[in-house]
């Protein structure tokens, strides 16, 4: 399917690994131009090369720290001068540390809302008069399925991760006609992160093999875990014209795991 995105400019964050990694793909596999953004240089690099195997228009690996209020700034500066313009906005950040309620302090909860409230609110103020222009102007918010229903020992995303729900169906209604906003709920996905702690299991006898340590995570009806890809793909959708029609909703993309009804 031809998602009618060749030449536009995307910009996605906290995309030199895992699901920003395969979102900033599946956008450039459909001719878009992307900025790709992380904090770690070399494995920005690395991730560039990666995107460019797939790409059919240009990507830009810009380096930057989402809780710094002028990098992320400079990340939407970094798009328009690269490519003219903006027309979808794609918002990912690395987790919060895992833990109970009574073993995180204020700073733990100041840096997970710097880290995943504010570096959206700060990209979506910038970004904005660019999206309004464009005559395909998109947002789509990476969170978690953490907003609908609470997971054990993850208080900090379980909590923050609320506001950018809250935003996003905000910027749907404050931002349109011109802009679609949108979140997508990611339940656990093979990224470097997962295939990490499944070795580390591996390690300590937990599993006889990595397949089996992997199988451990794929609590879901479908009986495994997500392909990044399969989440990427999902963005580059909700990016697309071909979703002209959907606009404030918050897509579960957990193989059916969530117990919610909504």
């Amino acid at each position: 399917m031809d998602l009618q995105l060749d030449g536009n400019a995307a910009l996605v964050t906290a995309s030199s690994s895992g699901l920003g990694k395969a979102s900033a793909k599946a956008l450039a596999r459909e001719g878009v131009n992307v900025v790709i953004n992380g904090r770690d240089e070399d494995r920005l690099a690395e991730a560039k090369e990666e995107v460019e195997e797939v790409a059919t228009g240009e990507v830009l690996a810009q380096s930057g720290d989402l809780t710094d209020p002028d990098e992320t700034v400079a990340l939407v500066e970094a798009t328009v001068e690269e490519f003219g313009g903006l027309d979808h906005l794609v918002t990912s950040a690395g987790g919060p540390p895992s833990g109970a309620f009574m073993d995180t302090d204020d700073e733990d909860w100041e840096h997970a809302y710097q880290l995943l409230v504010m570096s959206v609110v700060r990209l979506a103020r910038e970004a904005a008069p660019h999206l309004q222009e464009s005559d395909h102007g998109t947002i789509v918010n990476i969170t978690s399925r953490s907003v609908k229903e609470a997971l054990d020992s993850l208080v900090l995303s379980n909590s923050v991760r609320m506001s950018v729900i809250g935003l996003e169906k905000t910027l749907s209604k404050e931002l349109a006609p011109e802009v679609r906003a949108n979140a997508v709920l990611p339940g656990p996905h093979e990224t470097s992160r997962i295939q990490d702690l499944v070795n580390d299991a591996v390690d300590r006898g937990e599993y006889d093999s990595y397949e089996e340590g992997l199988q451990g995570w794929a609590g879901n009806p479908l009986e495994r875990i997500g392909d990044p890809m399969e989440l990427g793909n999902t963005v580059a959708f909700l990016s697309s014209p071909m979703s002209g029609f959907i606009n404030g909703t918050a897509l579960p993309i957990d193989g059916g795991s969530t117990g919610a009804n909504l």
